[in-house]
């Protein structure tokens, strides 16, 4: 299959597309054919290098994917070849403390699709079949593929942590961001007042149609006396 994949660490100019062997799924995986798949930041700092992070290389980066179903293991029955779906990047050990009691992310075995196992930048990609989950009908592939990690991080964040009640005030900085557009739309499903902040008017407009409720541009404002 084609893949972009990198041999040592630095710029762009270390990807290399080239031809590598399929991935061979386990009897919990499933094998996505991926139709798109997103730049997060976590493939750059991957890319450049982690002080203390051993990175197996060559490697394929891309952890934030979305494709259809080619192939499921002999333990996977809740998806079939055909589904369009999308991955959730989180892979833990899912028998230990911390997976049994719904914090994966404190798993001693915790990793992430794309960051020290292959990720999506490839024709195909073998992931637990527990990570996958349904793409929602109406969403481009480009859209779906913009979900996952930013999704997990931001419900982490306001859920897991805030537990964000309705009612509440929540400010959320860099409107324009992933993190920053998906917690808008988390907070208001949570039922919160949201304040946003942005460097442009353009993206304070985008922060609106995603149900931000008040809009600050910080580069003309003293924006912690608007908030307040």
């Amino acid at each position: 299959m084609k893949a972009t994949v990198f041999k040592q660490h630095g710029g762009p100019e270390v990807l290399e597309y080239a031809d590598v062997p399929e991935p061979q799924i386990r009897a919990n995986e499933v094998l996505v054919e991926v139709k798109a798949c997103a730049l997060n930041h976590l493939d750059i700092f991957v890319r450049n290098g982690l002080p203390g992070i051993e990175i197996p290389l060559p490697h394929i980066l891309g952890c934030d994917v979305a494709g259809v179903v080619r192939e499921v293991g002999d333990l996977v029955t809740w998806v079939k070849a055909g589904d369009e779906v999308m991955v959730q990047p989180g892979v833990s050990c899912g028998h230990c403390e911390a997976c049994l009691s719904g914090e994966d992310n404190l798993c001693r075995e915790y990793d992430m699709i794309g960051y020290r196992r292959d990720g999506g930048y490839a024709e195909l990609v073998a992931v637990p079949g527990v990570n996958i989950i349904a793409k929602p009908p109406a969403l481009s592939w480009e859209e779906a593929a913009a979900l996952p990690l930013v999704t997990v991080t931001t419900w982490h964040m306001l859920v897991t942590r805030a537990n964000v009640q309705p009612g509440e005030d929540v400010l959320v900085h860099a409107a324009g961001s992933g993190v920053g557009s998906i917690a808008i739309q988390i907070a208001k499903l949570r039922g919160g007042r949201v304040i946003t902040t942005a460097s442009s008017d353009e993206k304070l407009a985008k922060a609106r149609e995603l149900g931000a409720d008040e809009t600050i541009n910080y580069t003309r404002a003293d924006w912690p006396k608007e908030v307040r």
